[in-house]
């Protein structure tokens, strides 16, 4: 696996969401190569249909950079491959992404979502600008290149539009906050894959990873309860005490299993 870049603020990879181009190289990748080979693979036969070298090679390394799909990413991968849903896969694929990406996670878990929670309305790229600009006085955070206005307000834009393109807000120009519901099978994927990182149950419910859903700790113990009413996981809670027990013991066997198979 490549070196994390995940306190590394890139003004490129936030250009494009590349939603539908991923979930076909995915369909089409070999284990048996390297990922330098897979994606070598992808633009000597153009498996997406690119109608220029220019959007080949952007996508090539974009998916370089994001993901890890013989190691962290594999689950993802191998759902494509089985042809899962792709508004199943969708919000699985902002999960892996961000796992690596710091400013699309920032951005979703703290500025967009405390403006939903606040009950904004309309945001306009202009709104955006005033966040990025305190980044470079954020400890720990690596920009990478020196940022002119107009780049700034290009990620900016980046930012809003890759919120639009995960269902996240509406508009054009002007972005509104969506009706967003999380597929169920999304939830207890993203369920199995925090708890591999983290086990202790409260946490996993006051993840501020949620929030990329427009999701709050309320609205995920909601969900907790209706599925263990429906006996789809076990979840108990107790003041400030809570257990989790789910349905798979990996997020790679949650993702191999029946729930997140084909879609028809």
């Amino acid at each position: 696996m490549t070196t994390s870049r995940a306190n590394v603020v890139s003004s490129f990879t936030v250009k494009y969401s590349f939603i539908d181009e991923t979930y076909v190289v995915f369909q089409r990748w070999d284990f048996g190569l390297s990922r330098r080979d897979n994606l070598s693979r992808m633009r000597e036969e153009n498996w997406i249909g690119a109608t220029s070298t220019n959007w080949l090679r952007d996508v090539a390394f974009v998916l370089n950079r994001r993901f890890d799909p013989a190691g962290r990413d594999r689950p993802l991968v191998e759902l494509a491959q089985a042809g899962c849903d792709r508004e199943v896969w969708k919000p699985l694929l902002l999960w892996h992404m961000t796992r690596d990406e710091f400013l699309l996670r920032d951005f979703l878990t703290s500025w967009l979502y405390d403006h939903y929670v606040d009950g904004t309305y309309r945001i306009r790229t202009e709104d955006v600008v005033p966040y990025l600009r305190k980044l470079k006085r954020r400890r720990g955070i690596q920009i990478s290149g020196n940022w002119s206005d107009a780049t700034t307000s290009r990620v900016a834009s980046g930012l809003l539009r890759m919120a639009a393109d995960f269902g996240l807000m509406t508009g054009t120009l002007v972005k509104e906050f969506a009706s967003y519901h999380l597929p169920e099978e999304s939830f207890l994927y993203l369920l199995h894959a925090m708890a591999e990182a983290e086990p202790n149950a409260r946490k996993i419910v006051d993840s501020p990873d949620w929030h990329m859903y427009l999701m709050g700790a309320a609205d995920v113990e909601r969900e907790l309860l209706r599925l263990h009413q429906f006996r789809r996981l076990h979840y108990e809670v107790a003041g400030s005490l809570a257990q989790l027990d789910l349905p798979c013991s990996s997020t790679t066997d949650y993702a191999r299993g029946p729930m997140m198979g084909a879609a028809p």
